[in-house]
């Protein structure tokens, strides 16, 4: 059988022919504005760390973003020879994951109850602690400082890292208790009826099955930690006890003349932590978002 084709028919088929191309053609192009405008972007976002680094191995560094005429370790020698970096990176790493531990523990004991145990005023409470993040940190520094002045926490260690571990508490245990929930209960269930208890069913079955929401409140715990600037400043006058975070503050108000490629090292120096917890804890943090933030 022969299918005769018009030459009307033709016409039509030529034309979708060209929409599609056409259509094909402006979506490159779309997408090739858009990765554009996403590398200017990204390249203006990288300008500062450019200058962060540049200046770091600088003897001579400027606040201009300048190739080195000499590269040397010098800022870097100086910050751990003659600027007590070690101690401050010690007081950082003492404070950070000192919170981190203690908020890791209570917030997941806290967020299985809060999963598994349904009482009245549950609801009330969970918006209750999370509301606690909606006041700013300035409103609460006076009667903070006269509470842990009352508790003996001025130029502590443990009042400090008690405080920070309060103050980044909420969040934690809402990602707890949301990853909590997303564990079936009968799997908890299945390991009663072959004789476990409450306690055993939930460290052995259903905590190594939450581990993403734990990596994700360790890891809100120590960024926050690290990053904390105004507890330690107000609660800490002990020099030996600052952190790096103030340390670079004084770096930078501490000279009439502000050294660049010190300041510059110090800051490499501060970040380096964060970041390499963070790529530790990436994995647990995406399967948490993915996960965890589902089910509050």
């Amino acid at each position: 059988m022969s299918v005769d084709v018009t030459a009307e028919e033709k016409v039509a088929a030529g034309g979708r022919l060209q929409g599609t191309k056409g259509s094909s053609g402006g979506h490159s192009t779309g997408k090739i504005g858009a990765y554009l405008l996403l590398s200017a972007l990204a390249l203006f976002a990288l300008i500062p760390f450019s200058w962060l680094l540049l200046a770091a191995f600088d003897s001579d560094a400027s606040i201009s973003v300048e190739v080195p005429k000499a590269w040397t370790l010098g800022n870097f020698t100086n910050l751990f020879a003659n600027e007590d970096g070690v101690r401050l990176m010690a007081n950082s790493l003492i404070y950070a994951g000192g919170a981190t531990i203690i908020l890791v523990v209570v917030t997941t004991l806290a967020g299985y109850a809060l999963s598994r145990y349904d009482f009245r005023g549950r609801r009330v409470l969970m918006l209750g602690i999370l509301l606690t993040r909606v006041i700013p940190p300035t409103a609460t520094i006076a009667p903070l400082y006269v509470i842990a002045t009352d508790l003996g926490f001025l130029n502590t260690y443990h009042g400090v890292i008690l405080i920070l571990a309060a103050i980044e508490a909420p969040l934690a245990l809402w990602i707890m208790k949301g990853f909590f929930d997303t564990v079936p209960i009968e799997i908890e269930e299945a390991a009663w009826v072959d004789g476990a208890n409450r306690l055993q069913a939930a460290f052995r079955v259903v905590l190594p099955l939450a581990g993403p929401g734990v990596g994700a409140g360790a890891l809100i715990a120590f960024i926050g930690a690290w990053n904390e600037f105004l507890i330690p400043l107000v609660l800490i006058s002990d020099q030996d006890k600052i952190p790096i975070s103030i340390g670079l503050f004084r770096a930078w108000v501490s000279y009439t003349q502000v050294d660049w490629g010190f300041l510059a090292a110090l800051a490499i120096i501060y970040v380096i932590p964060a970041v390499v917890f963070y790529a530790l804890a990436r994995r647990a943090l995406q399967a948490s978002l993915a996960g965890g933030l589902a089910g509050t």
